[in-house]
């Protein structure tokens, strides 16, 4: 897919004056997905599976999201959207048993994970249909929220709307010795934000940039009872290309605790947080003094965003278009209920001391250009290189401490994500890193006219022949070829 000039603008124009009647969805409960509805639907919480050894079997399924016709999706072990949360603790030796009982080929990503090349489950690591792959390896990274997803390329946007993809939770002892809730699905909530559009009969349409109607964790209109104490949120920005601008509706405080890679050194108290494509936090949200019985909810306040911010295009419909942009709308109804057994109810004042990465260290550097998206140009690339399966665009020695400048002189912003390290930024063009991104990061937004440089050590893992991947995490765009890969070499 191309964002360019010329079609966006058109998208732009059309947008403002038509609406695209083939994709609104026969629904009786749900006239626009921008208009609170008074029929909510109980938050469907994946289940978890712990151990060592993880089986998990990528299925096609059907799900009753509308009246009328089911629409055709993916799951995992039977889900019919979505799969189960792999519990994990840092240092096992894990095993994960991935079968693909699709009529297709697939892959499946470890986002986040520090793992060799050939784990990894990028496009190389291809699963073909009717067949299993066993990766196994030991559990290196911090406490935090991961996810799984397949990635092979020119299907990851299809594979991935249907529904294909589930979260991973790392626990350590560091995190375990802190007073955080963490009863999964009681004070600790796993949310999954996504959206899609869906044809006159209920088909999901993966073809253009953007969804009508949010999905968290695969679910409309979505509800929950949650505590009247500290509750902890996960979240995911599961999406094809759309951002978020979170908060709640009483425009209340919350504390961010953890981004990509782990717990942030103190809580970081903000009103809102934007969260792009493949990006994670945890945040705490204090209900304690909420009455039982009363309610609030949690929202996307994304009228009004910088263009270039994924969903600010005005346009309902075409390309670009979706009933959701350029619009506020909810994310989670909740409902506040009594307080479960022994609850939190304090934000601690401290976190983990965070590691660090100096500017001392760096033994070599690297200039990512974002390109393309021209007027009758290519495809978005970096440094005007599409992605070849036989080239490799980057060659990094063992342990070398990297700094990587990634420069968005382009008319759309990216989501920048790299597999194999977790990165620490140090600086963005456009002013001071905020706080809640001064932990580890796989997953970084790169605005429009802007750059990003982060600091990042490639140790433990070599391969002369199995790389690692760097790309926009828009789906479409790295189906397109905004992709490159590395080889770590000894």
């Amino acid at each position: 897919m191309k964002h360019s000039f010329s079609l966006l603008g058109l998208a732009l124009l059309l947008g403002a004056c038509t609406k695209e009647i083939a994709t609104t969805p026969n629904t009786s409960t749900t006239t626009s997905p921008s208009t609170t509805s008074t029929s909510y639907n109980d938050l469907w919480i994946p289940p978890t599976l712990t151990g060592t050894t993880f089986n998990l079997s990528l299925d096609k399924s059907t799900k009753q999201f509308f009246s009328g016709s089911v629409t055709n999706t993916y799951g995992y072990n039977g889900a019919n959207f979505w799969g189960p949360t792999l519990i994990m603790n840092k240092g096992d030796q894990v095993q994960i048993n991935v079968k693909n009982n699709l009529s297709e080929t697939t892959t499946s990503h470890w986002h986040g994970f520090h793992i060799p090349a050939e784990m990894d489950g990028g496009p190389h690591q291809e699963v073909l249909a009717g067949t299993t792959w066993s990766p196994n390896f030991k559990v290196m990274n911090n406490a935090a929220t991961y996810w799984y997803h397949p990635h092979l390329h020119e299907l990851t946007a299809k594979q991935l709307s249907l529904g294909a993809g589930g979260l991973i939770i790392i626990k350590d002892p560091e995190e375990a010795a802190l007073a955080l809730p963490r009863t999964y699905g009681v004070d600790d909530i796993p949310l999954v934000l996504t959206s899609r559009k869906f044809t006159s009969t209920n088909v999901i349409d993966y073809s253009t940039a953007y969804g009508d109607y949010l999905l968290t964790n695969g679910t409309l209109n979505a509800q929950m009872n949650l505590p009247k104490q500290m509750v902890r949120l996960r979240i995911l920005n599961a999406e094809i290309e759309r951002g978020y601008n979170l908060g709640f509706s009483d425009n209340r405080t919350f504390y961010i605790i953890a981004n990509d890679g782990g717990l942030l050194e103190t809580p970081v108290p903000v009103t809102r947080v934007k969260l792009v494509v493949g990006e994670r936090i945890e945040i705490l949200l204090d209900l304690s003094k909420d009455a039982a019985g009363s309610s609030l909810d949690f929202k996307a306040y994304n009228s009004n965003l910088p263009a270039g911010f994924g969903g600010s295009e005005p346009a309902q419909s075409g390309q670009f278009g979706s009933l959701l942009n350029n619009k506020d709308f909810n994310l989670l109804h909740i409902n506040v209920a009594a307080a479960s057994s022994n609850p939190i109810t304090a934000v601690p004042s401290s976190l983990v001391k965070q590691t660090t990465l100096s500017a001392s260290e760096v033994t070599n550097s690297r200039i990512l250009m974002v390109t393309g998206g021209q007027p009758n140009g290519p495809a978005f690339s970096f440094n005007n290189v599409t992605y070849d399966h036989q080239t490799i665009n980057q060659t990094i020695k063992l342990n070398a401490v990297e700094k990587w400048t990634i420069m968005n002189n382009n008319i759309f912003g990216h989501s920048f994500h790299i597999h194999d390290v977790q990165f620490k930024i140090i600086s963005r063009s456009s002013g001071t890193v905020g706080i809640h991104e001064s932990g580890w990061k796989d997953t970084v937004y790169l605005p429009v006219g802007e750059s990003v440089t982060f600091l990042a050590k490639f140790d433990d893992f070599t391969s002369t022949k199995h790389p690692f991947m760097y790309h926009c995490h828009f789906a479409n765009h790295e189906d397109a070829g905004m992709m490159g890969q590395f080889l770590v070499i000894p």
